[in-house]
């Protein structure tokens, strides 16, 4: 491995792992589930983004294409979903906040 691919890939490292930081922090630090689905989606394009680099450290892009675009479609599937299940909990609950769901019966 060069020492360009290697500078790459701690550069890209570190905001790998402040992006997975960051996101970590929005999800466990707030009772608002729009905010946590916020925090989800930014750990998400974290570990998409490791994907890559290793991709591109590895030489390895068409495998590394293939994989991302599995991912981001499962993703917004996912995201999909949630988003669905918080808008039905705004509707039974009046509130996003996640202290309140365990009101919830049913």
């Amino acid at each position: 491995m060069s020492t360009e691919l290697l500078q790459i890939f701690w550069s890209f490292g570190i905001f790998v792992i402040i992006l997975a930081v960051i996101g970590l922090y929005c999800l466990l630090a707030t009772y608002n589930l729009i905010r946590a689905l916020i925090g989800l989606e930014i750990l998400i394009k974290a570990a998409t983004l490791s994907i890559i680099v290793v991709g591109y450290v590895t030489g390895r892009m068409a495998l590394t294409q293939a994989l991302v675009v599995t991912f981001i479609t499962i993703e917004v599937v996912v995201m999909a979903v949630a988003i669905g299940v918080v808008l039905g909990i705004r509707h039974f609950n009046d509130s996003l906040d996640t202290r309140k769901i365990r009101n919830i019966k049913g």
